[in-house]
């Protein structure tokens, strides 16, 4: 899930002390880049031998933590893998620190706030404290929505090269929730170069109806993040022109979350 680049492990440290170690260190092999790795691939990435590798992606697949793609050649990260990577997120140790920011943000914008996280073609809500306003959109932590649609999945998409949204995207259903919502790739392409050269995303009741929101990306020092801070609100209390004005608030929120994950 987390699309932050981290250091690649040594191939050499495949030849662990235990099969367990060895299997996890085959693991980081394939989470540490962004593509999908066949069994010769990854006798080439890591030196071992062919029968061994194959029984370790067996043992791996079993388990869930890989799956193979449709071709029945190549390996990507499994449904257990991925979840096993939200609950992490959901559940660090930055979580108190993460949440009084979001409080003081919240206390400053009076409107409700969330962190997000990008888990496939999804956003997942790591964090979010509500407003005291009693005309709001409840969306606890834990909950998801489509990429395609929500503020934060738009910040988060810009990221990434147009190969890679293509490749993402072209297997999730762009489903319309609204009349708002951008269900054709090349119209979201170009929202998402909008979305480049702002530095922040709207969703203007793309996903429901009544609903603005405006994420920002929180930087991290290992470049590509995978954290956004957002605000939202019912359109009758923010405009797209009024949540604008937010934006230095989430900026420097984002500024805020970012320093916390370099403690």
């Amino acid at each position: 899930m987390n699309v932050v680049r981290k250091c690649q492990p040594d191939p050499a440290e495949l030849g662990g002390d235990t099969p367990t170690m060895r299997l996890i260190a085959l693991l980081e092999v394939i989470a540490a880049k962004d593509q999908r790795y066949s069994l010769q691939a990854l006798v080439e990435e890591t030196g071992l031998p062919k029968p061994t590798l194959h029984r370790m992606l067996q043992q791996l697949e079993s388990t869930g933590l890989l799956q193979r793609e449709g071709d029945g050649r190549h390996y990507g990260t499994g449904t257990r893998l991925r979840r096993l990577a939200e609950n992490l997120l959901l559940n660090d140790t930055h979580h108190g620190a993460r949440h009084v920011v979001l409080r003081h943000l919240v206390e400053e914008v009076g409107e409700s706030c969330n962190i997000t996280a990008l888990s496939g073609s999804e956003v997942i809500y790591l964090d979010r404290v509500e407003t005291a306003a009693p005309l709001r959109f409840y969306l606890h932590p834990g909950s998801r929505v489509p990429a395609h649609c929500s503020a934060s999945g738009k910040v988060l998409l810009a990221q990434m090269t147009a190969a890679q949204r293509q490749r993402l995207l072209a297997h999730a259903p762009l489903e319309k929730y609204t009349a708002k919502t951008l269900t054709d790739l090349a119209k979201l392409e170009r929202e998402i170069k909008r979305v480049q050269t702002d530095g922040y995303a709207l969703d203007d009741e793309e996903f429901l109806p009544g609903l603005l929101c405006l994420a920002v990306l929180v930087p991290s020092p290992a470049g590509l993040s995978n954290l956004c801070v957002a605000v939202q609100a019912p359109i009758m209390r923010l405009t797209a022109a009024k949540a604008k004005q937010l934006l230095p608030a989430l900026q420097r929120a984002a500024l805020a979350l970012s320093r916390i994950d370099k403690v």
